[in-house]
């Protein structure tokens, strides 16, 4: 798969192209039908399929402090859509010049200049263009006049509720991960860098992989029966994803402890795969506490891979 960052970064090679454009926050079963039939039309027309993503998404860029956590990381999320067979990802940076564009022009500079697309993919709440005047009907004018055709794709109903990114935020919040793993399609994870950390997890007898978060925020906090995904090994674990009160932490942090793993993490790229809730986090007072309180959560954790069908 072909990541290009940029218009500036379109060559005549790339025009000609079956596309969709949007989000793609945790490639979710809703996603994953509209790009079914991305990849159905492209092979219809002999032309590749394009994924057009926005970095930062427009809601971070709009109101950072206040835009939702996203379910996948940028590099994930390329690793995801690859997954799906997409042959090409166009990564759009959002920023105050692409957010000035008008509906004609985003069309005029991406669809047609750009990409010269046959076919265009869109979801059914679909909008775009500056103060989001562009719509469905907009698009199939263009279409028309220009040489493209234009499909709305229905949204995917589960359990009687829409699929979207922001339903599974919400049944991860509310540490319900079968509900997440059936709207996703997958268990939930997240994948990460080990970084070096306080090493303190040294200290209490259990060590810890500390996964880079940067500017991430994991919807999940408490702790987790996991599974670590290394290289082509797997491994249980037990998971913290929180601020580290006990340690006066303020940074959310995602800290992992592999089950009888042994060995030098730092550097490794590592996907927590999440499969259980444990207990919500919580502050304790002192390390003894905190040291005592592992034991058992390690114990515990054993106890559930045990019987646990995982």
């Amino acid at each position: 798969m072909e990541l290009i960052r940029g218009l500036h970064n379109l060559r005549e090679r790339h025009r000609g192209c079956v596309a969709t454009i949007g989000n793609f926050d945790g490639v979710h079963r809703g996603h994953q039908q509209v790009l079914s039939g991305v990849r159905r039309k492209a092979q219809e027309l002999g032309v590749p399929s394009v994924v057009i993503i926005f970095e930062p998404q427009p809601r971070e860029f709009f109101a950072p402090d206040a835009a939702p956590p996203r379910l996948t990381r940028f590099g994930e999320k390329i690793r995801l859509l690859e997954a799906e067979g997409v042959d090409r990802v166009l990564c759009l940076s959002f920023n105050e010049r692409l957010r000035a564009l008008s509906a004609e022009q985003f069309i005029e500079s991406l669809l047609l200049e750009g990409l010269g697309v046959k076919h265009f993919v869109v979801g059914d709440d679909f909008r775009f263009g500056c103060d989001r005047r562009g719509d469905y009907a907009l698009l199939k004018a263009a279409g028309q006049r220009h040489g493209f055709t234009v499909a709305e794709t229905e949204t995917l109903i589960l359990e009687d509720e829409r699929v979207s990114s922001s339903r599974i935020r919400e049944a991860l919040g509310a540490n319900n991960l079968m509900l997440a793993s059936r709207l996703l399609g997958r268990r939930y994870r997240v994948t990460g860098r080990v970084q070096h950390g306080q090493k303190i997890g040294r200290e209490l007898g259990a060590p810890t992989a500390n996964v880079r978060m940067h500017k991430y925020a994991c919807p999940l906090k408490g702790v987790y029966a996991v599974r670590g995904h290394l290289r082509s090994a797997q491994f249980n674990g037990v998971c913290n994803v929180g601020s580290r009160p006990t340690v006066n932490g303020v940074r959310p942090v995602l800290e992992v402890h592999l089950l009888d793993f042994k060995g030098d993490l730092y550097g490794e790229l590592l996907s927590v795969e999440f499969l259980h809730p444990m207990r919500p986090e919580k502050r304790f007072d002192g390390l003894d506490a905190l040291r005592e309180q592992i034991a058992k959560d390690i114990s515990a954790a054993r106890t559930w891979f045990a019987s646990a069908n995982t």
